[in-house]
């Protein structure tokens, strides 16, 4: 999901904690050719942060793992051996690697016997533009393409089932004011009863029109008018 410009995403400190100890051991399986990867995700405040998407990158492989955080904050996760891992945290309104998670590899019967720990700290934005969010001309009618979008704002709150927010339509200063005022809150509604059809619950959800009366670029030209015309959600 792409984050507007304007919105700061504020990262306080993220820092890792690794701690190695291969062993040896008799059995000889290719399942134990991984490490176990321990993560907590916390704010500014060290309150743990759940459904957090962690991703890791292999940088040889190519491959990629994921998982998200548990009501702890945490994610447990097994990686290959033999590998440097990006460690990317995935959220709506930003995807910022945090650092790398080299993982050396094992041989013979040796195994990790302790798991890699990663600390996160993390302070999200409150506020944030569905940038691919689009309407038919002068209606509240969703465009096929905002599809994807959405369905990433509706991951996000089905795994947030505590959090509420406000969806805020937005306008230019073409036209009566009245109008747009009307038509900024049928889009808002629309993105709301989008997000209640897949099931989240509709007292989650508030659907408010401001117009034109927030822009946030100049309306002389096109170019600002098309970035005031806007579907906003804020965190509550």
């Amino acid at each position: 999901m792409h984050l507007t410009r304007n919105v700061v995403l504020f990262f306080v400190s993220s820092f890792f904690i690794c701690r190695l100890n291969a062993q040896s051991t008799p059995q000889k399986n290719d399942s134990l050719k991984t490490a176990s990867v321990e993560v907590t995700v916390v704010d500014s405040k060290k309150a743990p942060r759940i459904g957090e998407k962690v991703i890791f990158t292999g940088k040889k492989s190519g491959k990629f793992f994921e998982g998200r955080t548990d009501k702890k904050g945490k994610l447990f996760i097994a990686l290959p051996a033999g590998d440097e891992y990006a460690v990317v945290l995935s959220t709506l309104t930003d995807s910022s690697q945090y650092g790398t998670l080299p993982i050396a590899p094992l041989t013979g019967n040796q195994f990790y016997k302790n798991p890699f720990s990663i600390q996160i700290t993390y302070e999200p934005a409150k506020t944030f533009t569905l940038n691919d969010v689009h309407f038919d001309f002068g209606s509240a009618t969703l465009l096929p393409d905002s599809f994807k979008q959405l369905e990433e704002l509706y991951e996000y709150l089905k795994w947030k089932d505590a959090c509420r927010i406000e969806v805020a339509g937005h306008t230019d200063n073409v036209g009566q004011e009245s109008d747009n005022m009307v038509l900024s809150q049928k889009r808002a509604e629309s993105v709301k009863a989008w997000l209640v059809k897949k099931g989240i619950g509709s007292s989650r959800i508030i659907a408010k029109g401001y117009g034109s009366m927030q822009p946030v670029a100049d309306n002389s030209n096109e170019e600002g008018r098309q970035q005031n015309r806007r579907t906003e959600v804020r965190i509550l």
